[in-house]
């Protein structure tokens, strides 16, 4: 579907971009791109990490000015010189990073987003209404840190939706919500478009994109490679149209049922622990053991005590007992996150900025933030980085941006200056270049686009079938049982007993995530 200028019965495309073309120094992130979106559809932007959508949709919202290019709203040339003109005109945009202070509630954070001077409690009376309206059910009085990021995400697109757009624009929407609340989504989605509003959908997902999109853009390196209504393709075509060519299957190859049990190399013993803050989670008596070989995932609805395990797990929260954490049969409970990667132990958060990299540190830098405590006597001498160090860090990011492709616009930018799906890709080879014995990820393929998660999904099963023990914690299914060789659930800070993949159900892990203990889990799913 190319060339097109009457679009769901409308000869004036709600908007139109023609030839939008955006610089930055030498990259050309996005190179005459033409986009037209017509009124009452849902358009899918699809795209590999760093193909340009981000850049476009800022474009198109005020966030960023083009180089180049003009943009038409309802016929009409307009220049979106911010996000303030661009609500103004009808768009709205919901960022696939959440921009809500905890300690507010709802309806405060409503509040800020609004240009005018609008009662609390008039916010609070419309942001319910329209919840009831569009299924989006939320308390305008409950604290953002009390709640699930389902529900942050509903007030998210709650405020977007008050200041009643033409245009919503959605980036990976579904990225952090489980299957139940992604269906609740979709439904909202189909209303808005029954009543002429039309949608931008950003997603990695491509099942949901052909369940839901009318019409899809795809992107790569910056240019349009194709348009096309992908109810009529696969996925393994629409992926093709990303990449330019086939996605890898991954090749899980399962350990030999005759293989000899090997030791545990990560063992958690009775883990309980009390929240950090108002808005964490207790941890209750949390037992695990994953042996060389395998993958242990761990599914949950986000907000249940998945950060929680991880801080443990990683010694960024010490425990009272050194026995609690055991790491390739050192007790390791008492020792923080260098001396548990002298033990072979090898992380990686969910947050990539702040938490997994220094904003703004170079990439070599943030590589020696995670190699000095192991390879002190290498990198270090005094307290100083040696001439050779600098040499070998640099060959090292140089090999890890080579193997997991990361798409970069300089020599050695800083970590800001990556994509969020591209620095997720140099975290994951940061570790994975140390060939460590433990691997402990928190959602490895958050915000990843297809290719590139398939490679990190077989880079973590090729480490696994080395030797080293691995745990992914993750909210897509498909990634866990793609990959993994036992599956367990978090809920409410208790870890449930772990199924084998060849026991485990979408069922059954829908059960352990609601909370049904594992026996019970059994035995319902295999009633249905």
């Amino acid at each position: 579907m190319t060339g097109t200028t009457r679009i769901n019965g409308s000869e004036t495309p709600l908007l139109e971009a023609s030839k939008l073309t955006k610089i930055f120094g030498t990259l050309k992130a996005c190179d005459e791109i033409n986009l037209t979106i017509g009124t009452g559809e849902i358009h899918s932007l699809l795209g590999e990490n760093g193909a340009g959508k981000s850049t476009l949709v800022k474009m198109l919202f005020g966030a960023l000015q083009p180089t180049s290019g003009d943009i038409a709203w309802k016929g009409q040339s307009v220049t979106v010189s911010n996000p303030a003109m661009g609500r103004s005109l009808g768009i709205g945009m919901v960022f696939q990073h959440f921009s809500l202070f905890d300690a507010l509630t709802a309806a405060e954070n409503i509040a800020l987003s609004l240009d005018e001077k609008t009662p609390l409690d008039t916010i609070a009376a419309r942001a319910k209404e329209i919840g009831q309206t569009y299924g989006l059910p939320v308390d305008p009085e409950a604290l953002v840190g009390d709640l699930s990021v389902g529900e942050r995400q509903r007030i998210e697109i709650i405020r977007c939706l008050l200041q009643n757009p033409d245009l919503i624009i959605l980036d990976e929407p579904t990225s952090v919500l489980t299957p139940q609340e992604a269906d609740l989504l979709f439904v909202t989605l189909e209303r808005l478009r029954s009543e002429g509003k039309s949608i931008l959908y950003i997603s990695h997902r491509l099942e949901e994109v052909r369940r839901l999109c009318d019409r899809a853009t795809v992107l790569r390196h910056g240019k349009v490679v194709g348009q096309c209504d992908p109810r009529a393709e696969t996925t393994a075509s629409l992926a093709r149209m990303m990449v330019g060519s086939d996605i890898h299957i991954i090749d899980r190859h399962p350990v030999e049922a005759s293989a000899p049990a090997q030791a545990a190399l990560i063992e958690v013993k009775g883990l309980s622990q009390k929240p950090r803050g108002p808005f964490s989670v207790s941890l209750h008596d949390i037992h695990l053991a994953v042996r060389s070989g395998e993958i242990l995932g761990i599914a949950g609805v986000a907000g249940n005590g998945q950060g929680e395990l991880f801080e443990a797990i990683s010694g960024e929260v010490l425990q009272e007992r050194p026995d609690i954490i055991r790491i390739r049969g050192t007790d390791a409970g008492r020792i923080g996150i260098s001396a548990r990667r002298k033990l072979g132990a090898a992380f990686v958060p969910e947050e990539r900025l702040g938490h997994g990299a220094v904003p703004d540190m170079s990439l070599t830098n943030n590589l020696l933030l995670s190699r000095h405590s192991t390879d002190r006597k290498v990198f270090l001498t005094g307290g100083t980085l040696k001439l050779v160090a600098e040499a070998s860090l640099a060959s090292a990011a140089k090999r890890i941006v080579t193997q997991m492709d990361v798409r970069k616009s300089a020599e050695n930018p800083d970590a800001s200056a990556l994509s969020g799906g591209n620095l997720q890709k140099f975290l994951i080879g940061r570790e994975l270049d140390r060939n460590p014995s433990v691997m402990i990820v928190n959602q490895p393929t958050w915000g990843v686009d297809a290719g590139a998660a398939a490679h990190i999904r077989q880079a973590l099963v090729d480490l696994a079938r080395s030797g080293s023990a691995v745990i992914v914690i993750s909210q897509d299914l498909d990634e866990l049982f793609e990959i993994s060789d036992r599956i367990a659930a978090m809920v409410h800070g208790r870890l449930s007993e772990s199924v084998p993949i060849e026991a485990m159900s979408r069922e059954r892990v829908g059960l352990m995530m609601g909370g049904v203990d594992h026996s019970t889990a059994l035995a319902n799913a295999g009633a249905a």
